[in-house]
């Protein structure tokens, strides 16, 4: 029972006062436990039960998405064509598409050949397997962005989590996104990274990674003068994979909205319904 609880009361200090159990554990000399800093949490326009998705951060995020991350990320799960829900026109649409070039065939000869994307294509991957990605990234392979925003869940912990099962708390792989993207720094004093690899405390799998740290400050020219600073391209990028990962999102928010407004109205109903059936009758 002494083994128990000795094992049981520092994490649950760890959850009282909110210390990472990374770095609690890494003071005690144990193995340490990954993301190493909470995350940063910030106020998404799409969370809650009545968020939307914000047209402009979106577009936003594409823009930095095809600028810098498209290098080396794919977006495998996502047609040019759902670009429509940002707020683009068809031919808006045609003319991104038709930056990229996609492997079509066998023509008639029985063999493949490249072409112009058109609408109804998916964003294409930019290595032609996963063999080439590893090889270009330090042996690692850049992960596929269509749904990482919803991959990337990482639990906040007592309390918090309790609550998050019910009020459908989604921002988990936003918020992610962004504190990895804003996170990287120097390797404090006595860590020892792998060679190759970038200190960043807020990578869910170990204390470094190996990408670098992708995009700063005036990477990216807006066009609708939000501030060009590493703050913003990490919101917008993080919001538009939220997208790519969830493009129905408000349709089923608004669905459930409904839904649950009906019950209560059928519950309701019923109610009366049982009363003045039963009203008369004796018990």
């Amino acid at each position: 029972m002494k083994k128990l609880l000795a094992s049981i009361v520092p994490f649950a200090l760890v959850a009282i006062i909110g210390m990472s159990p990374a770095v609690a554990s890494e003071e005690e000399g144990g193995t340490p436990h990954y993301p190493i800093h909470h995350l940063k949490e910030l106020s998404w326009s799409f969370a809650g039960p009545f968020g939307t998705y914000d047209k402009g951060q979106l577009q936003r995020g594409l823009k930095v998405y095809t600028e810098v991350c498209a290098a080396c990320h794919s977006m495998n799960l996502v047609a040019f064509r759902t670009l429509e829900h940002l707020g683009y026109s068809e031919d808006q649409i045609k003319s991104f598409a038709a930056n990229y070039e996609v492997e079509d065939g066998p023509n008639d000869e029985g063999e493949m050949f490249t072409r112009a994307a058109i609408p109804a294509d998916y964003f294409p991957s930019p290595f032609p397997n996963e063999q080439a990605a590893a090889y270009a990234n330090n042996g690692a392979v850049p992960p596929d962005f269509s749904l990482l925003a919803k991959a990337r869940y990482v639990e906040r912990g007592f309390p918090q989590f309790i609550f998050d099962i019910f009020t459908g708390y989604n921002e988990s792989g936003p918020n992610y996104i962004y504190s990895l993207l804003t996170g990287y720094e120097e390797a404090p004093a006595g860590v020892d990274i792998a060679e190759g690899t970038h200190y960043n405390p807020y990578f869910i799998s170990a204390a470094s990674l190996a990408m670098a740290k992708p995009i700063d400050d005036g990477a990216v020219t807006y066009d609708d003068g939000a501030p060009e600073t590493l703050d913003q391209y990490a919101q917008d990028v993080a919001a538009f994979m939220m997208w790519a990962a969830e493009p129905h999102m408000e349709d089923r928010k608004r669905t459930g909205f409904m839904v649950i407004l009906f019950l209560a109205i059928f519950s309701s109903l019923m109610y009366l319904t049982k009363k003045a059936v039963f009203s008369n009758k004796e018990h």
